[in-house]
Order: C-alpha cells, then sequence, then structure tokens
C-alpha cells in the first residue's frame, strides 16, 4: 500500500475533529479546563502583584480567539477561595454585551473593566482605591465556544505603617543601662525599624538594635549620648518616623542617701520616744473633777468596798466600787529596758548602714578598677 493510501485511509477513520476532541477530552484531566480550539489569553506578567493600600492596579486578561471560535463571548472575573470546600466567588461578568457586577462583596468595590468593551480582546480589569479586603487571587475565564482559556493572578495590598509610638524605658542615668522602644501598631509585614540620631551623630557605640522589635539597647549610658533620636518604621508599602528625646542625668549622692537616712531613722526614734514620754506623764496625772475621791499613797489597808451617793434636793442614788491594792510595776525598770532597746535598734541600724556603704563603695572601686 502506497503512502497516500495509507493517509486517505487514515483520513476515513480519523478525520481532524477527531483529533481536536481527543486534545479536548485530555484537557479535562487537568485542573485548569482548557479546551484550546483556538480561544488564547496572551497577558504575561508576574503571578503575584504586590501594591500599596489605597493605590491601583491592572489585573491583565487580554485574549485572542480563533475563526472556529463562533459561539457566544463570555467573560468572567472570580476570587479564588483559599478553601477548596467553598465556591469561589464571582466579581465581574460579562455576557451577551453586558457588563454584571455580582454582589456587594468587599472584593467587588472599585473593580471594573479596564477596556470600555471588553469584546475587542482586552478584558483586564482596574481596582481603585485598593484596600487590604482585595487582597485575594484573582481568576480571568474567557469563553468562545468551543474555545476556552483562564488566567490567574495574586494580588497582595501592603499596608503602610501606622505613626510608630516612641518612648524610654529606664532611669537614663549615667552609667546605667537605658532602652529606646518604637512600635507601629498597624502595617503589613515585614514590618522593621531603624533608629538615628537627629544631629546626624553616629549610634552610641555601646548599643544594640534589634529591627524587629524596634528597640535600641545602651549600655554604660554616658553624657555623650545624650540628644534627639528618631526611629523608622518601614515596610515595602511605605514608612513613617517617630522621635524621643534621651537625657543623662547623673546618679545620687549614695553616701548623702545613707546619711540621709540614719539621721532620719535616729529623729524619728527621738521624736518617738519623746512622744511615748508626753503620753505617759498625761496618763498618770488624769483625774477626774467631779465625784473624785483621791487617794495619795496607797497602801493595802485601804482595800476594800466603797459606796459612793450622787444626791441633790429631789432625792439620792448609790453606786458601789471594790478597790484593790496591787504592787505596782517596776518602772524604772521599763525605763532602762525602753532606752536600752532603743540604743540597741540604733547601734543596729548604724553597723547595717555602715556595712551597706562599705559594700557600695567596694563595687564602685571595682569598677572603675
Amino acid at each position: 500500500m502506497s503512502g497516500d493510501s495509507r493517509s486517505r485511509l487514515r483520513a476515513a477513520f480519523f478525520p481532524p475533529w477527531w483529533s481536536a476532541s481527543l486534545l479536548c477530552a485530555a484537557s479535562l484531566l487537568t485542573t485548569e479546563w482548557k479546551c484550546a480550539r483556538g480561544m488564547r489569553v496572551t497577558s504575561t506578567g508576574p503571578q503575584t502583584i504586590h501594591q500599596a493600600e489605597g493605590g491601583s492596579v491592572s489585573l491583565g486578561c487580554r485574549y485572542t480567539a480563533s475563526p472556529s471560535d463562533s459561539g457566544e463571548l463570555d467573560i468572567e472575573w472570580t476570587a479564588v477561595s483559599p478553601d477548596a470546600t467553598h465556591e469561589d466567588q464571582t466579581l465581574l461578568s460579562y455576557t451577551s454585551g453586558t457588563i454584571h457586577i455580582h454582589g456587594y462583596l468587599a472584593l467587588a468595590r472599585g473593580l471594573r473593566f479596564a477596556a470600555p468593551d471588553p469584546s475587542t480582546g482586552d478584558a483586564s480589569i482596574s481596582i481603585a482605591p485598593l484596600s487590604p479586603a482585595h487582597s485575594a487571587t484573582y481568576r480571568c475565564k474567557v469563553r468562545k465556544s468551543p474555545g476556552v482559556d483562564t488566567r490567574k493572578v495574586t494580588l497582595v495590598v501592603m499596608v503602610k505603617p501606622s505613626v510608630p509610638e516612641c518612648w524610654v524605658e529606664g532611669a537614663e542615668l549615667v552609667g546605667g543601662a537605658v532602652s529606646l522602644h518604637c512600635k507601629s501598631w498597624r502595617g503589613s509585614a515585614p514590618l522593621e525599624y531603624s533608629w538615628r540620631r537627629e544631629s546626624a551623630a553616629p549610634l552610641p557605640a555601646a548599643s544594640t538594635q534589634d529591627v524587629v522589635t524596634g528597640e535600641l539597647r545602651i549600655t554604660n549610658h554616658s553624657q555623650s549620648n545624650a540628644g534627639f533620636y528618631r526611629c523608622e518604621a518601614h515596610n515595602a508599602a511605605g514608612a513613617q518616623h517617630c522621635g524621643v528625646s534621651l537625657r543623662a542625668e547623673r546618679p545620687p549622692n549614695r553616701a548623702a542617701i545613707l546619711v540621709g537616712t540614719a539621721v532620719g531613722s535616729l529623729l524619728f526614734i527621738f521624736v518617738l520616744l519623746v512622744f511615748i514620754g508626753i503620753l505617759y506623764w498625761k496618763l498618770s496625772d488624769r483625774h477626774v473633777v467631779t465625784g473624785e475621791l483621791r487617794i495619795t499613797n496607797h497602801s493595802q489597808s485601804n482595800a476594800g468596798f466603797y459606796r459612793c451617793e450622787a444626791h441633790n434636793a429631789a432625792g439620792a442614788q448609790h453606786c458601789r466600787v471594790s478597790l484593790r491594792a496591787e504592787r505596782p510595776p517596776n518602772r524604772a525598770a521599763i525605763l532602762v529596758g525602753t532606752a536600752v532597746g532603743s540604743l540597741l535598734f540604733i547601734f543596729v541600724l548604724l553597723v547595717f548602714i555602715g556595712i551597706l556603704y562599705w559594700k557600695l563603695s567596694d563595687r564602685r572601686r571595682s569598677e572603675e578598677l
């Protein structure tokens, strides 16, 4: 059999439309259904687009149809659901020469076809103004029976950092440690921070900054570190700034604090003893004028039962009371004990202050060496 005969026989049993049908059937096995009978989306570019909030973006979907694609043109833009169990959301479509906006979803706000007439080969869309709600994966599907083609593009809307807050944490004392903090409460990740001095001087040598947390930590703080510091919070969408003033104060005199504490303690003890003495004297000298029977030099023989009569021109009434005679406490012993206890407390306090002062002085000498 000649080659021409074999070709005629193959054409009789396998016409061209059969090969095209097999090609379409094979494409149904893929995740993207493309029965390519000439319809082709020609737009190219990155699969992921990053844009700042408040701006605009164009998602390309130019297409070319072949003469064999004779059906009605149908264009559909959908938001692909990240959950396979949920349906994709239809946002915008073009059917029978009419543009349809589907629903009132936040994704569909500001979304429109870029070309006045999408049937001219351009089904691209534009979105403005952009908001974080527009972040999604979009799919453009162009169908003109029997041809169909699709294109996916992911849009990430970046949020510019909010104006950060700057503050100082620490006592700002010379020789100590102090931290400068910077925090922006809104903005898309990754969000980074950087510190600089307003005077254009370099950052302190004894400092470290964390670009993630926004902390600038200064150890061994000195007078030369004082000044105004500025922090920048930035990401791919933009940057914002804040500033803070750093002081350098001399630490208080520790010896003066110890002496003041000792003097204050002694003064407090003195005032307390004076108050106790006055109170004791007042209680010892207290008496009642009316109806008082005052006995001086009380003795055991005075003990017994006493009756009091209150009377006037209208009559009289009585009451009784029993008087005991007990041995008094040794006042001298009480006073001596109080004095000895106070002196002992003062001595212990002075010893404690002396040891504390010696420890602090020894530590200061070690730091100087």
